[in-house]
């Protein structure tokens, strides 16, 4: 097989993240034609496709290797120019987070980090049983994830648990909910729940151990995170929430607490198992702040 040429897998790279040929060639300084015939040249010279050349562009399953090899050979460069004490380039960092922790403490230690590092970091959310994924497919360099098991190529450290409960305001509790086991387990059949999409299943889970049917309640569906918790605190349906994000509200009586089991979700850190300053210095930061929020 021929090798791979930097150059090439590094504007494969550029087209995956911009998400168009178009956007890629602006970065690049290049004509969208020269950064099409480039990708073209990779892939006769592997003999696989590697872009689907659709808006936005979409990275084959075979180009995933090639993506991950041109990010860590700008990692590895940023090292190195890091070493020579020569001024650095700024250096892009895509990281995977889930929206609970974007919302609560993911972008302290980040900002720690821009502060002292030429870096500047391309967040993807998805929920933490998916970001694993964005791993092993190359499009992240580090991901929050629920899975504890390494992605193959990457080492892991646990963060800590976040910890759910069950609330909505008092207006709402008042309304459905009488404070009687039986009669509770019927406002809920009827309650509106809000969930944050399709895949959101801690709701579900919780109805379920009331011993609730949990297709029965009618559902909203609010996919931000902020936006999620606002729906809450204005009544709209009751919900499961972060204690690092309802504690405030609790504690003033905007919301209170539906009882029912808490929800703890274990969290760890994943990154690529390559040794880098830049990329252990991101890990360091992100796993202190983890483990000193997160409940243990």
């Amino acid at each position: 097989m021929s090798r791979i040429s930097p150059e090439l897998a590094l504007t494969l790279a550029t087209a995956v993240e911009e998400g168009t040929l178009e956007a890629a060639a602006r970065r690049l300084h290049l004509t969208p034609s020269a950064v099409s015939q480039r990708i073209r040249a990779l892939e006769d010279a592997l003999g696989q496709v590697l872009l689907v050349r659709t808006k936005p562009v979409r990275a084959t399953p075979a180009a995933h290797g090639v993506v991950r090899y041109a990010r860590q050979l700008a990692l590895l460069e940023a090292d190195a120019i890091a070493e020579l004490g020569a001024d650095a380039a700024t250096t892009r960092v895509p990281l995977a987070v889930n929206a609970d922790s974007l919302a609560t403490w993911f972008l302290a230690p980040l900002a720690r980090l821009s502060a002292r590092h030429p870096v500047v970091f391309d967040l993807h959310r998805d929920d933490q049983d998916f970001t694993a994924g964005l791993l092993e497919s190359g499009t992240v360099m580090g991901a929050v994830t629920s899975r504890e098991q390494p992605v193959g190529g990457c080492r892991v450290s646990p963060l800590g648990e976040l910890v759910y409960e069950a609330v909505a305001t008092p207006a709402f509790r008042d309304r459905w909910l009488t404070g009687d086991a039986d009669g509770d387990r019927d406002g809920l059949r009827r309650a509106p729940v809000i969930d944050f999409d399709r895949r959101d299943d801690l709701q579900t889970r919780w109805l379920t151990a009331r011993g609730v049917d949990p297709t029965a309640p009618p559902r909203h569906r609010v996919p931000a995170s902020h936006d999620f918790a606002t729906a809450v605190q204005l009544g709209l349906g009751w919900a499961l929430l972060p204690r690092l994000q309802s504690r405030e509200a609790l504690a003033s009586g905007a919301l209170v607490p539906l009882g029912g089991p808490e929800v703890a979700v274990a969290l760890f850190w994943q990154q690529w198992n390559l040794r880098s300053p830049l990329l252990d210095a991101v890990a360091g930061e992100i796993v202190a702040e983890g483990r000193r929020v997160l409940s243990r």
